[in-house]
């Protein structure tokens, strides 16, 4: 005798397994690809911009003037090895991190502002 729910409900068999693709390196393209985009477009430039910055600290030297990553202008008096000091205005000078320095800025630029 055969119940009610196997004469309205038929059993569910799976189908085969579908056969493995070989793609090969057809699969890893995308991937590859993908990282030259990034490479070019974050990384590489990244790599410049941090050798540029290095190379303005290096080369900073008494009486240049420069503008801190937080905005301050002034003229550097002294200068360290991880340090250097800024005058920001007659006899107010304040030690920064040489990293600190944003940008060298061309001599009177302050007198100008």
């Amino acid at each position: 005798m055969t119940s009610i729910t196997e004469l309205f409900i038929s059993n569910a068999y799976a189908e085969g397994a579908p056969a493995a693709q070989d793609g090969g390196i057809m699969g890893f393209l995308p991937l590859i690809a993908l990282l030259a985009v990034f490479y070019f477009l974050i990384l590489r430039p990244q790599q410049k911009r941090a050798k540029e910055h290095k190379a303005m600290v290096e080369a900073m030297q008494k009486g240049d003037e420069v503008v801190t990553v937080g905005g301050v202008l002034g003229k550097v008096t002294k200068v360290g090895d991880e340090n250097i000091a800024v005058e920001i205005a007659d006899n107010i000078v304040v030690q920064v991190q040489k990293a600190a320095v944003q940008t060298v800025l061309p001599k009177g630029t302050i007198k100008s502002l």
